[in-house]
């Protein structure tokens, strides 16, 4: 391939990873062709591109972007994988495909860049476990809201509490003080000093001579 051709191919890598930041390179050799189309197909399905590349090119088209430490010391043919919604839903893709050694051998995870650091295969991995994006603004959604729900919550119970006080005051009044005597009762007076009390006879005694 003369190095002209191989400008070609480098700028046309270059126009169409221009605003990929973060990717994964799998290895797709000796995949059959029944099972290459699926692969394909399912990552398609999920918005993940999918592109065999020569990872000498590709170094050659990425150089100076966040793509370039995805193919530093790499050789031979790759490819590399882009798309969905960041780069843990893509690994977490990705990762599922490569467990399911019974239908997707020998597809493997070779390396990954995030935030232009280069990951390893283990790293892709551990990435994986991490919650994506959608999980994480659920996450912090609920964080929010929570304080306002049991603010909610707090409200609600004292309103119950005040109307349900103010329903039985209105229902039967206040309750009387025990021991205080009800409306409309008499009031049992003291007979006054040297008053006869009632049912007695007053008697008198005889005034001094």
């Amino acid at each position: 391939m003369s190095k002209y051709v191989k400008n070609l191919i480098a700028d046309d890598l270059r126009q169409r990873l221009r605003n990929v930041h973060d990717a994964l390179l799998v290895d797709m050799v000796g995949l059959n062709a029944n099972t290459n189309t699926r692969l394909r197909a399912e990552l398609r399905n999920k918005n993940i591109h999918v592109m065999v590349i020569k990872n000498s090119l590709a170094a050659r088209a990425t150089e100076g972007t966040p793509l370039a430490p995805l193919f530093e010391g790499l050789g031979g043919t790759a490819a590399i994988c882009w798309g969905a919604e960041d780069i843990v839903s893509l690994a977490k893709e990705i990762t599922k495909l490569v467990k399911d050694e019974k239908n997707n051998a020998p597809f493997q995870t070779r390396a990954g860049v995030m935030d232009g650091e280069r990951l390893d295969a283990a790293q892709v991995e551990r990435v994986s476990k991490w919650p994506s994006r959608t999980e994480q603004l659920s996450i912090l959604l609920g964080q929010i809201l929570s304080p306002g729900a049991m603010l909610a919550s707090q409200l609600n119970s004292v309103g119950g509490a005040l109307a349900s006080q103010i329903e039985q005051r209105g229902d039967g009044g206040e309750p009387e003080a025990e021991g205080e005597p009800a409306a409309g009762e008499a009031v049992a007076s003291e007979p006054v000093a040297g008053e006869a009390a009632p049912g007695e006879q007053a008697t008198t005694e005889p005034a001094a001579s």
